[in-house]
């Protein structure tokens, strides 16, 4: 077997971040060849990444920003909070959302080595939760909001019009209310009937007059499935800074009109 320098083992290890005893070992089972003790570290790395991708990711963090009319949004989770705080984790989210601000979001693809290399070196899943940039155009701002002080749930917005801080409330409420749709037109009909036929065979009916039950459940949709909070329609929703009023009101107050949104969390 080949002498292992001391020299050598630190080389690898500032090339690669893995850990001062799998520099050893790799350097050891290559002859002492750095190039071929990469590749091996990285080959291990991957089978790690792949040993651990079915874990639960209930940690980790979302990450924001926007600047000259561009918005992005990552998120990335991992197993624990110490993970999620760690140094080099928050790095590689911040590499994320650099990447995807500059070359849009198939540039988290890019960077999968670094997440597998990541996933060896910190002993668990971390996976690319979600990835959206946003363009502003003329007459559409762009809104952003992340719940401290975790940085576990973050929204980017865009609507068209002037208020800047109806905008940003906008974009907190979305991150209470977790909606699934922007409008009622983009719940699929197939959901809504399931929905509907849910109500129609509920207790709650037994005993209605038939003539009245349609009416009934019209009100129960409206109020339980597509004003639901988290779930249900964003436009239907009660806005949480004035619950006497649904969102839609609250957006046609402020001379708001949605275009669209993005909501990511990393919470279990």
């Amino acid at each position: 077997m080949a002498e292992i320098s001391a020299a050598l083992v630190k080389e690898l290890r500032q090339a690669t971040g893995a850990g001062m005893m799998d520099c050893k070992r790799a350097l050891e089972e290559t002859g002492g060849d750095l190039e071929a003790a990469r590749t091996l570290l990285r080959e291990k790395g991957m089978a790690q990444a792949g040993k651990r991708a079915g874990r639960e990711t209930t940690e980790g963090k979302v990450a924001v920003r926007v600047a000259s009319g561009l918005g992005t949004l990552v998120a990335i989770g991992c197993e624990t909070e110490p993970v999620s705080n760690n140094d080099e984790f928050l790095a590689y989210v911040q590499r994320v959302l650099d990447a995807v601000e500059r070359d849009g979001e198939q540039a988290v693809e890019a960077l999968d080595g670094e997440r597998v290399d990541l996933v060896a070196k910190l002993g668990e899943n971390i996976v690319v939760v979600g990835a959206k940039r946003m363009e502003a155009r003329d007459g559409e701002l762009l809104a952003h909001y992340v719940h401290p002080p975790a940085n576990k749930i973050g929204v980017l917005v865009k609507v068209r019009g002037e208020d800047e801080a109806a905008a940003r409330m906008l974009a907190m409420h979305i991150s209470f209310g977790a909606p699934t749709w922007a409008r009622r037109d983009d719940v699929p009909d197939e959901i809504v009937e399931a929905e509907r036929n849910v109500y129609l065979n509920s207790d709650e009916l037994q005993g209605k007059p038939e003539q009245a039950r349609e009416k009934i459940v019209e009100g129960m949709l409206n109020k339980r499935f597509f004003a639901a909070q988290p779930g249900g329609v964003l436009l239907d929703q009660p806005y949480i800074h004035d619950t006497g009023k649904s969102v839609a009101e609250a957006l046609r107050e402020s001379g708001l009109e949605l275009v669209e949104f993005q909501r990511y969390s990393v919470a279990g």
